[in-house]
């Protein structure tokens, strides 16, 4: 199993409409690609958060395969998406990881 981790933190100005945003658009269509079996959303503590608050979404791919179907086929635009919306009123990094448990 595959954890892909999007973490982000998001501006004061935009956090609670990025949050629906989230739950109620991105989210579903990362889960609509059909690459990933289940996710978690979480809003990450014990950081600065004076320039605005972190989330973390993790997306369990089956296989490895699953997760470079999603980079190829659907990211380029899902990113796209959020840099139309959002501009730069957040910043991300991705990981890779591998459950061994």
């Amino acid at each position: 199993m595959y954890i892909y981790n999007i973490t982000t933190k998001v501006t004061h100005r935009i956090h609670e409409d990025w949050v629906q945003w989230m739950k109620e658009k991105h989210i579903p269509e990362m889960m609509n690609t059909g690459c990933f079996t289940k996710y978690c959303f979480v809003r990450v503590l014990e950081t600065d958060d004076s320039d605005g608050p972190t989330y973390a979404v993790q997306l369990y791919a089956a296989t490895k395969t699953d997760y470079a179907h999603y980079l190829e086929h659907f990211a380029p635009s899902l990113r796209n998406d959020a840099l139309k919306k959002w501009g730069n009123h957040f910043i991300g990094f991705r990981s890779l990881m591998e459950l061994v448990n």
